[in-house]
């Protein structure tokens, strides 16, 4: 069994930080490495994410490929992405068809995953010690990405956050010293994720893609 790179809280904050341009872009290559991040963060806590960080990973390829193929200038923001996409008709509106896998939906898919995360990490960084990370996990998880899921697969996600440890031994899964050090670079990183996630949110709104299907 191959080992599962360790995550360091770190390198998401340096990934999301590089991502935002002084234009107010968001550079696709850092988004990216960003999300990776964020799937270690997943595959260090086991089953509880692996039907998320799974499906991220197999979204990251799918973007990759777009950014490496004949037209990969137009995938080096998720701005430019978007309105390349839009102008060329490259996106499936109403109903999956030629376009299911399109850059805007695929990101879409990751964008609102995203959001559970940026919820998840802030309550995390201001919860009281003995707070249980179950529970903030899961009330995260139905203020966001559970309106997306069938009642199936929420209540299976549900169930899998009672897996979770305690807040403790959650932090140390974050590679960053002590419990201030870890709270201290949540406080620098939350915000970031949160500035692509609304960068995204809004230029989702103002093409309205944000309920592709």
């Amino acid at each position: 069994m191959a080992e599962v790179e360790p995550f360091r809280l770190s390198e998401v904050l340096e990934s999301f930080k590089s991502c935002l341009t002084e234009s107010g872009d968001l550079v696709q290559e850092h988004y990216l490495n960003g999300w990776k991040g964020l799937v270690k963060f997943m595959n260090s806590l086991g089953a509880a994410f692996s039907f998320i960080s799974k499906d991220a990973v197999a979204k990251i390829q799918i973007l990759e490929n777009y950014r490496s193929g004949k037209n990969g200038n137009e995938y080096e923001t998720i701005q430019s992405m978007v309105k390349y996409e839009v102008n060329h008709k490259l996106v499936d509106l109403k109903k999956q068809g030629e376009h299911c896998n399109s850059g805007c939906r695929t990101l879409l898919r990751l964008h609102r995953a995203l959001k559970w995360l940026q919820l998840f990490l802030e309550k995390l960084r201001v919860a009281s010690d003995d707070s249980k990370t179950s529970v903030l996990c899961a009330e995260s998880y139905n203020e966001s990405l559970a309106n997306y899921h069938s009642w199936i697969v929420r209540k299976t996600a549900v169930f899998a956050f009672y897996l979770l440890p305690n807040r403790a031994d959650f932090f140390e899964i974050m590679n960053m010293g002590t419990t201030e050090k870890v709270v201290a670079t949540l406080g620098e990183a939350v915000p970031l994720i949160s500035k692509a996630y609304d960068i995204t949110q809004d230029l989702y709104a103002q093409h309205d893609l944000l309920d592709l299907p």
